[in-house]
């Protein structure tokens, strides 16, 4: 029987952060970091969301799946009560319900600590995170046209939206 819970970021946990996420920047166009990371800089980020965002984690029996974070959307003082939303996952754990159970706790904790609106920048096409993001009520605000560039591909940016209040 799987154990599984859902708990705050460890800098322990930079390692499994570091293989799930370097498999995005190696394989997609999700994330529009191209150099693989290392757990140093994992751990330096950590650090860094973790003094104002959470950041969460899933473990099952011990092996981290998955994690979901928040960070600030712009630095200026007037964006301070919005955040942008992050989720990634072990890819042989998509669809099935990890990413659910993170991003309820993520919007939860948000909501808790009075944020007024959450987005979600997604790489288009990912019919995939455009339901995902859906399902809990973000809608589509916007495309940012040609804004990336991986894989000799020029890549448009949806920005997605979600208002906690």
């Amino acid at each position: 029987m799987e154990h599984q819970v859902i708990r705050s970021v460890h800098e322990k946990d930079a390692g499994a952060i570091c293989s799930i996420y370097n498999y995005y920047i190696s394989n997609t166009y999700f994330t529009f970091e191209e150099d693989i990371l290392s757990r140093h800089i994992i751990k330096e980020r950590i650090w860094q969301v973790t003094k104002h965002f959470p950041w969460l984690v899933c473990e099952i029996d011990g092996e981290i799946v998955g994690y979901a974070y928040a960070t600030s959307w712009k630095a200026r003082s007037a964006y301070r009560f919005t955040a942008e939303s992050t989720v990634y996952l072990k890819h042989d754990f998509v669809g099935k319900g990890v990413g659910t159970q993170l991003y309820q706790n993520l919007i939860e904790q948000l909501r808790k600590s009075g944020f007024h609106c959450i987005l979600a920048t997604i790489s288009l096409p990912n019919d995939a995170s455009i339901g995902f993001h859906r399902k809990f009520g973000f809608t589509e605000t916007g495309i940012i046209r040609e804004v990336g560039l991986k894989f000799n591909r020029r890549i448009d940016v949806g920005i997605y939206q979600l208002i906690l209040s």
